[in-house]
């Protein structure tokens, strides 16, 4: 196998000396798009957005914007720290690139607060409007603003916790204050709750590292915990499923990688498809098109996606109705990987 392998390597190389220089570099020139520079920010790094920023930079390159060939990405974290996004957002706007990503509420605000020339893109963003990145009308507050958005409706999570929960009361609801989108989903749970016979109680979590305080308040005062896509929480994530789990309460979450690292189910929208259909919005700029020609999008696509075993770890079994609905990823890698 090596020594076939070894002959068409050798076979390829011999057709490209045979070729002349100028025509050698008369092809590539037909290849290859003109170089662009993207820089790329979120508020922190979790597995939910670093998997939609993988998906936005291969969609790119199957695009033929090819990081380190003709596309320059200049990624930068704010670590969770919204003074640092805001010196990120300063930096890019001095940078000029061809345009900028922004990952998450925090950064898409902080971005867009910086410059009204520069191509922006959101995404991750639950409710572009309470951001202000748009208006009741769907219509960019900036005229070098559109993205991507996942404005869930809160009936199919509070199906799915009663469904895994029936005798449930009380729903404890972890986040971030400071996050515009938890805080959305907060007053979707506190306006749906009451007609199921439901209770919101709602816990904050300002910094990463008060998130196991946050949860283990809610022991003997809480059914279920619920979080959303709050990166406060998912960037501590194991620290409330530990707690969770010794508490013997079931987490319902909205992303993919919670469940991987500790909740018994989500359901939400799968990251790295939220990434490349971003990254086609992406494309358009750096090919040409006006950001005003492309209008934000929603995507509402729901996936389950169930843990078994973490679920007999927070003290509850899951139907066997519910683990043919999902996505076991007891049993799966993640979704953006080969099986």
């Amino acid at each position: 196998m090596m020594a076939m392998t070894l002959g068409v390597s050798l076979a390829t190389l011999s057709g490209c000396a045979d070729k002349p220089a100028a025509e050698a570099d008369e092809a590539a020139a037909t290849t290859t798009k003109e170089a662009k520079t993207v820089a790329i920010t979120q508020i922190v790094e979790h597995p939910s957005l670093d998997e939609i920023r993988r998906g936005i930079i291969e969609e790119l390159a199957d695009s033929d914007y090819i990081e380190g060939q003709n596309l320059t990405v200049n990624f930068q974290s704010a670590q969770g720290n919204t003074a640092t996004a805001g010196q990120i957002a300063k930096q890019f706007a001095g940078d000029m690139p061809d345009a900028i990503v922004a990952i998450s509420t925090p950064s898409a605000q902080t971005i867009a607060a910086s410059t009204t020339t520069i191509p922006i893109i959101y995404t991750a963003i639950s409710d572009p409007l309470a951001a202000k990145l748009i208006n009741e009308n769907n219509v960019p507050t900036q005229a070098n603003l559109t993205g991507l958005s996942s404005q869930l409706p809160i009936e199919p999570p509070l199906d799915l916790i009663q469904k895994i929960v029936p005798d449930a009361k009380t729903i404890g609801y972890v986040y971030s204050p400071g996050e515009a989108n938890s805080v959305t989903v907060l007053k979707q749970l506190q306006e749906a709750a009451p007609a199921r016979g439901l209770k919101i109680l709602e816990v904050t979590a300002n910094r990463p590292t008060d998130v196991a305080m946050a949860t283990r308040s809610l022991q003997g005062r809480a059914d279920v915990i619920y979080t959303s896509l709050d990166n406060n929480v998912i960037s501590a994530f194991e620290a409330m499923a530990s707690a969770a789990n010794e508490m013997k309460i079931p987490v319902i979450t909205s992303d993919e990688f919670s469940v991987r690292r500790g909740a018994t189910a989500a359901l939400g929208v799968n990251d790295y498809d939220f990434g490349r259909v971003t990254g086609k919005m992406v494309y358009r700029v750096l090919n040409g098109d006006a950001i005003t020609d492309i209008k934000p999008e929603v995507m509402n696509k729901l996936t389950l996606y169930v843990s078994p075993k973490h679920a007999k770890q927070q003290g509850v079994t899951l139907d066997s109705s519910v683990i043919a609905d999902g996505i076991n990823v007891d049993e799966t890698k993640p979704s953006n990987e080969a099986s």
